[in-house]
């Protein structure tokens, strides 16, 4: 009965598994019927979206072309009007132009609108209102936001905004804390304004440069477009002013009537003032300016500038000034004068381009030579100074800058010295060419000598000093530099001094460093001291000791020897006098007068550690051999250790320590009484 009873559940369950699967079968044709429905439409419905963005595309190109046609049916009925009645021409040119004027009314009603815009952008940079003098014809013409950078090192300074007006420029910056005010940074007028364009260099980009003598500064734009924007209208803003200025020279030069004189009752003044008539005054005498060359100068003028013949438009204002140097200053000679000064100008923003530190830099001081001597003639003697010596600055730091830091340090400061101080020699010899007759220009160089030998000092001591090489390496890299600055006394420039003031504060602390390091290495091998003979084991091993004593100036060291290549001395008094004497010489290659304290002391401090340790042990030693040997090696210290150092150090600072002296002598009671056990030190 249960065999039955499960053979029936289990044919109900493979029944049951059957209808599942046939549901399942259904099921999935049932889906692939509806995707395949649904893929057929969602094609339908695209090719019905094509064909009506091609209907539209069609429709738009015909209303397009019925646009076209029907505003230039509309153009030439407006012209038609306008040949029959002018009038009405005017008025729609007047509504098309809000800044064409048809009368005074509305000339008045433009200006006060430019005035309000003004008075309204400006009352939202703090003080800029005493400073920037109110006039009927001052009018905003440009203002954007700006980024400054830094013209040496290329880093962002600050968000500013600037405004542009019909003569003037104003920067101010932006306040942090208050949207849409700003604070008035500085004023600069169109006349002495020169705008450079940067080229591209990413990252940096869409920058200009605005050059403003003694200064230039450096501003990036949004992007491209603004760049381009602001180039032209400062451009034309500037050519605005010149035209703006020169018309109104040429109506103050237009004649005047003179008053007419009050009539005389007097009949002899008939008489007089005929006799007047006949003798013409000195102010009166006429300046011939018809001559060819004077009526085509200022057209010479703009040739030479523009084909970059500096040295023939520099001759052409020579020989007028020759010409009109005896003659009186009439009113055409005025007009002339005038003329000329607005070339003067331009050919002075030239020269001043030409040794902006922008313009290449290659060919060296000589490169400089012909902008220099021509704004010389000009005579601007200081301003071809101060642009020469920012030049060359400019050179110098480049210069520095593209030095590979590769190989050993030493070999980098055998580089940066020879680079550096050549340019530097290099240009005192073109300074002292092109300014040989402007003596007063000479105190300018020796400032800009001290700033560049500050420039060359940072990249030295970082290198040097701040990457912590050994006292060797940077005694070695000093001893470079004092040799190459000695190149400069040939022509009479002594910078030696300048390198001793920057270098003294990384000097102190190398020695004060290398001090502390003897004195721990000291103590750690007091620490250990037992007290025993050195065993050198070979020949060999003596031999090359003997060479390294004598090298630091111990000459009696054989005595100290003994058989079978012993030595009478403690490896930590040998040690000690090795590295005592090594930093000696190291410190005395770094020497000058204002390191003589600092050297003294380190000296005296590594002294006292070796002479402490032999008092304590002499006085605490109760093994009466070891006393022996104890006794020995302060003999060797007091004796011949210490007398070398006094010796060597008179010898390279050139007078006697007196420390050193007391040091010595004071040691001289424990000779005399080892027994003591009080300290003499």
């Amino acid at each position: 009965k249960q065999l039955s009873q499960q053979s029936d559940g289990d044919r109900d369950l493979q029944e049951h598994r059957q209808r599942i699967q046939a549901l399942s079968e259904e099921t999935a044709q049932s889906l692939k019927r509806n995707v395949y429905q649904n893929y057929r439409q969602f094609i339908e419905t695209a090719r019905e979206i094509s064909y009506l963005e091609s209907e539209m595309y069609q429709l738009s190109h015909i209303l397009t072309e019925q646009k076209g046609i029907m505003e230039a049916v509309t153009q030439a009925l407006l012209l038609q009007a306008d040949r029959d009645d002018p009038a009405l021409g005017a008025r729609r040119a007047a509504a098309a132009d809000p800044f064409l004027p048809l009368s005074a009314k509305d000339a008045a009603a433009n200006e006060e609108g430019r005035q309000r815009t003004l008075t309204t952008l400006l009352e939202k940079v703090e003080g800029c209102r005493d400073l920037l003098p109110e006039s009927p014809g001052k009018y905003l013409v440009y203002n954007g936001d700006l980024v400054e950078y830094d013209a040496d090192h290329m880093a962002q300074i600050q968000r500013v905004h600037a405004f542009l007006m019909n003569d003037c420029l104003l920067v101010a910056t932006a306040l942090p804390n208050r949207r849409g005010a700003y604070r008035y940074d500085a004023l600069y007028p169109l006349d002495g304004l020169a705008v450079v364009n940067v080229k591209d260099n990413p990252p940096m980009k869409d920058m200009f440069k605005l050059l403003m003598f003694p200064e230039s500064r450096i501003f990036q734009a949004e992007n491209a477009k603004i760049k381009k924007e602001w180039l032209e209208v400062l451009e034309e803003t500037k050519r605005n002013r010149a035209l703006s200025e020169k018309r109104r020279l040429e109506q103050e030069a237009l004649p005047r009537p003179a008053p007419a004189p009050p009539e005389s009752t007097n009949p002899f003044d008939e008489d007089e003032d005929e006799e007047e008539e006949d003798e013409p005054s000195a102010e009166e005498e006429v300046v011939d300016l018809s001559l060819e060359w004077i009526q085509e100068l200022p057209e010479d003028l703009d040739v030479c500038i523009a084909q970059r013949d500096f040295e023939g438009a520099v001759d052409l204002l020579d020989k007028l000034n020759e010409y009109l140097a005896d003659k009186p200053v009439s009113q055409p000679v005025k007009e002339l004068r005038a003329k000329v000064d607005e070339r003067v100008r331009q050919l002075t923003d030239v020269l001043v381009f030409e040794l902006s530190p922008d313009r290449s830099l290659r060919g060296g001081p000589r490169a400089t030579r012909r902008a220099v001597s021509q704004l010389i003639r000009l005579g601007q003697s200081t301003k071809a100074c101060e642009l020469f010596l920012k030049n060359r600055a400019a050179a110098v730091q480049t210069a520095i800058r593209q030095l590979r830091i590769e190989g050993a340090t030493l070999l980098y400061i055998h580089k940066l010295c020879h680079v550096f101080f050549t340019s530097l020699l290099e240009t005192a010899r073109e300074f002292e060419t092109d300014f040989a007759g402007n003596n007063g220009c000479y105190s300018a160089f020796v400032v800009w000598a001290r700033s560049s030998m500050r420039m060359f000092v940072d990249a030295f001591s970082k290198q040097v000093f701040d990457s912590k090489e050994s006292l060797s390496t940077a005694a070695e890299c000093v001893k470079v530099a004092k040799e190459h600055c000695k190149q400069l006394s040939e022509i009479g420039l002594d910078l030696t001094f300048i390198i001793h003031a920057l270098l003294v504060k990384d000097i102190k602390g190398a020695l004060q460093s290398y001090k502390d390091i003897i004195i721990e290495a000291t103590k750690h091998r007091n620490s250990e001291e037992m007290w025993r003979k050195m065993n050198l084991m070979t020949p060999e091993a003596l031999g090359k000791l003997r060479e390294e004593m004598r090298s630091c100036g111990v000459g009696n060291f054989d005595q100290y020897t003994g058989d079978d290549c012993w030595v009478n001395l403690s490896y930590t008094v040998v040690a000690f006098t090795k590295q005592t004497m090594a930093f000696l010489e190291e410190a005395l290659k770094l020497y000058f007068p204002e390191l003589h304290m600092v050297l003294l002391e380190s000296l005296v401090e590594i002294i006292l550690v070796a002479v402490q340790h032999v008092d304590y042990s002499l006085r605490c030693e109760q093994d009466p051999e070891k006393k022996a040997f104890i006794r020995q090696n302060a003999s060797f210290l007091y004796e011949t250790v210490l007398p070398v150092v006094e010796k060597r150090f008179e010898e390279g600072v050139g007078k006697p320590a007196k420390q050193l002296q007391d040091l010595r002598n004071a040691s001289r009671l424990m000779r005399v009484n080892p027994e003591s056990t009080t300290s003499v030190v």
